[in-house]
């Protein structure tokens, strides 16, 4: 495997829904799926000496800007752009640890990079978004806010191809407020690296998952 890119991912789901194993739904797909995923096939990327690229959002921006430990399914308060901005949020706080447990177990040879698409004309809102959120994005997409899907996927291209880049970053548009426009490292927030909480989080999902990292 020389590149994992992950990318699957339901965004803005109106009511609050739990996966199968119990989990709020965006938080379950965005996450623990991607978080389980990279752990089940690190051996073989690690053979490769390859990429893991997560593939995050804007989003993180949104809601709380930390994880909410004491109710992560939203049991109270549910909102559709707070879950969505956790479960982003999560994911990059997912690729930040690895990068610091690689590098503390001496396994350079595996990059992990964090990428977003910008605004995109995807189906990702029209897929699992509710009628407001959909709208909305159906407006935007008339407005030069919205970029094309396959401008969207040209950071994950980037992080899972370039040479240079570096790990610690967030990767994606730079253009207007870095929603379109050419690629290069943008962004990247503090509250994304709050290492207290990434290392919180980390053992969090390896508990939820029941699965521990080989490293």
């Amino acid at each position: 495997i020389d590149a994992l890119i992950q990318n699957a991912a339901i965004a803005q789901v109106p009511t609050r829904q739990l996966t199968k194993d119990g989990f709020e739904s965006q938080l379950g797909t965005n996450h623990y799926g991607h978080f389980l995923l990279a752990g089940l096939l690190f051996d073989r990327i690690e053979e490769s000496a390859g990429r893991i690229v997560v593939v995050a959002s804007l989003g993180y921006n949104m809601g709380l800007k930390t994880i909410k430990f004491d109710d992560m399914n939203w049991d109270s308060g549910y909102g559709a752009n707070a879950a969505y901005s956790q479960s982003k949020l999560a994911q990059m706080m997912f690729a930040y640890e690895l990068q610091d447990r690689l590098a503390a177990a001496g396994k350079t040879s595996v990059e992990v990079y964090v990428c977003h698409p910008g605004s995109s004309a995807t189906s990702l809102i029209n897929t699992s978004g509710g009628p407001l959120s959909k709208l909305i994005f159906r407006l935007m997409t008339m407005t030069p806010m919205v970029q094309s899907a396959e401008k969207g996927a040209y950071p994950e291209v980037m992080c899972a191809t370039e040479d240079g880049l570096l790990q610690r970053a967030l990767y994606g548009p730079t253009g207007r407020m870095e929603f379109v426009g050419p690629v290069g490292k943008g962004t990247l927030n503090p509250h994304a690296n709050d290492k207290a909480v990434m290392t919180r989080l980390w053992s969090i999902s390896e508990a939820a998952t029941g699965f521990t990292w080989p490293l």
